[in-house]
């Protein structure tokens, strides 16, 4: 790859405003977090959240009354206390803030090695803080004329990267010398994530005492509506597993794909992960299984909480005995060497 080009500021008229030496930014997006999970922490959090046109695409008119009223009038307490369980009491903030972090130092060590304050790496939440509009002023502010922006979501969806995108964009808006701007496509189907996702499965399980009888590829749900509207996630997580179970070659463990997270009364897309593990151990006389969650590119609320909690009671309440969450890849070597050549190629011309 060529050296990336940043020109030099050349001399300026008297008293004409400061001009900094160009660089490029690259900005990280992971969905976001609440501040902390008290009940006002939670409701801000979640009304940001809830009042996402690309999440809830229910007419405000209908919406709104019923999230601000009932459901922020209680969720925010349930949500508290399953954030609660999980708090990074340390640091004082989300695993999912403490993993981002880290991916994001990692990352960057790694892009200066090869370029210098050339290039500054940052990170940013799509709700919450730090919000993408403070990092994308940040960034101009120290000179960047050109950022790239990478959701931290393998497979696209409307209400996880194209949302992502969507406040990049907004943020942009508010940029009075507005830099130029590159996205970066989903990944959900590259060969070195699915080395790396399929190599974290593959430590996981040579770990157990003994192996499990199935692995449960889990990942975040949506309406099935947004399928039958074009949305291509549920098509691109069905070529995750497919890639991984061929890239994993095994005879003796079956592999099944399944869906988390279901809000509201509308179907979304099936199996539900919560039912499907119950009905494995139920009716298929499963006993072990584990279980990886593809979607998130670092452990979260869904993961630590919902999945290595309450979808591990539903298995165990069905008769299952051995339950094994695999971590997501987090700040793993494979993952963060993936992500830095994913950055490199999308640099490429700047």
């Amino acid at each position: 790859m060529k050296d990336i080009e940043t020109k030099s500021v050349g001399p300026l008229p008297q008293g004409h405003p400061e001009v900094k030496k160009p660089k490029i930014g690259v900005l990280l997006a992971n969905l976001g977090t609440p501040d902390n999970y008290d009940y006002w922490s939670m409701r801000r959090y979640l009304n940001e959240f809830l009042s996402d046109k690309r999440v809830i695409d229910i007419p405000s008119w209908k919406w709104q009354p019923l999230l601000q009223l009932i459901i922020l009038s209680k969720r925010p307490f349930s949500s508290g206390e399953a954030y609660k369980s999980i708090w990074n009491e340390d640091k004082g903030e989300s695993p999912l803030m403490t993993i981002t972090k880290e991916q994001t130092e990692a990352v960057r060590e790694h892009i200066t090695a090869e370029f210098g304050d050339d290039v500054i790496v940052d990170f940013c939440m799509r709700y919450g803080n730090p919000s993408t509009e403070s990092r994308v002023a940040e960034l101009v502010a120290k000179g960047c004329d050109r950022i790239l922006f990478l959701s931290l979501y393998p497979q696209y969806a409307g209400a996880t990267m194209a949302t992502a995108n969507d406040q990049f964009f907004r943020a942009l808006m508010k940029e009075t010398w507005q830099p130029a701007a590159r996205t970066v496509a989903r990944y959900f189907d590259d060969p070195r994530y699915i080395e790396a996702l399929a190599n974290s499965i593959e430590n996981s399980v040579d770990q157990m005492e003994s192996r499990p009888e199935t692995l449960v590829v889990s990942y975040h749900g949506m309406p099935k509506r947004y399928l039958m509207q074009g949305d291509p996630y549920h098509c691109q997580c069905q070529k995750t597993t497919r890639l991984v179970r061929e890239r994993l070659g095994w005879d003796d463990i079956e592999i099944v794909t399944t869906f988390q997270s279901v809000f509201g009364r509308e179907e979304w897309l099936k199996p539900y992960t919560v039912d499907e593990v119950a009905r494995l151990a139920k009716e298929d006389g499963k006993r072990r299984i584990a279980v990886v969650a593809p979607a998130f590119a670092a452990d979260c609320i869904e993961t630590l909480e919902e999945i290595n909690e309450e979808i591990k009671e539903s298995f165990e309440e069905a008769g299952g005995e051995v339950f094994t969450y695999i971590p997501c890849l987090n700040a793993g070597e494979k993952h963060i060497g993936f992500l830095t050549d994913l950055i490199k190629e999308n640099l490429t011309g700047w």
